[in-house]
């Protein structure tokens, strides 16, 4: 089995590229949807949250209301680094359990680990390959402010709260560029799919 982690910035096209992989034959282990369950309501990080952040984070149902929980966190670091020690744990130890079941099921295939905060939550550590989906600054924040239909201040906000896409090449060991053409980061992709495939034997 091949494990490789998969990440990028806010609105560098992750997304697409997970895609990508997925119809290719790649497993795709989803750190974001494992975040969702996990923080659902009445689960332990769910109580953590309320406990710290208040009831005032949830909807009328209540779960966590992720776009008021995301904009405290986004202006405040502190906050943000509180809120990933609740949940990055629940979400590791989901990640391992899955690895675990994927292992004894299908022992010969690639795994990829799509986490928005592999490096900075330390989950880079011990895989062989990390992928990472590139787009320079200026386009993350213009694809951000489009997608999102926010304000310029808020996009800037939201990719400077995250390690700067540039510091994050270091840590890759493939990097697909997603700045250009979806062709060429689709054609990029399967490359990439292709290298680890060969690892496979």
């Amino acid at each position: 089995m091949i494990i490789a982690g998969l990440t990028g910035g806010i609105a560098t096209g992750k997304s697409t590229v997970s895609s990508v992989l997925r119809e290719a034959g790649a497993i795709i282990i989803d750190a974001d949807a494992i975040a969702r369950d996990v923080v659902k309501k009445n689960f332990p990080a769910w109580h953590e949250i309320v406990r710290i952040f208040g009831k005032e984070v949830l909807l009328p149902d209540g779960e966590i209301d992720r776009a008021r929980l995301g904009n405290i966190i986004f202006r405040d670091s502190s906050k943000k680094e509180i809120l990933n020690k609740i949940v990055h744990p629940y979400v590791i130890q989901k990640v391992a359990e899955l690895i675990e079941e994927i292992g004894k099921e299908s022992p010969d295939s690639i795994v990829i680990l799509d986490v928005p905060l592999l490096i900075e939550a330390g989950m880079d550590k011990g895989l062989e390959d990390v992928i990472l989906v590139y787009a320079p600054e200026d386009i993350q924040k213009k694809r951000l402010a489009e997608r999102d239909g926010i304000s310029d201040e808020d996009s800037l906000l939201r990719v400077s709260s995250q390690m700067p896409i540039e510091e994050k090449k270091e840590f890759a060991t493939f990097i697909i560029d997603n700045s250009g053409p979806i062709e060429a980061t689709k054609k990029r992709a399967l490359e990439v799919f292709d290298s680890l495939k060969k690892k496979t034997g």
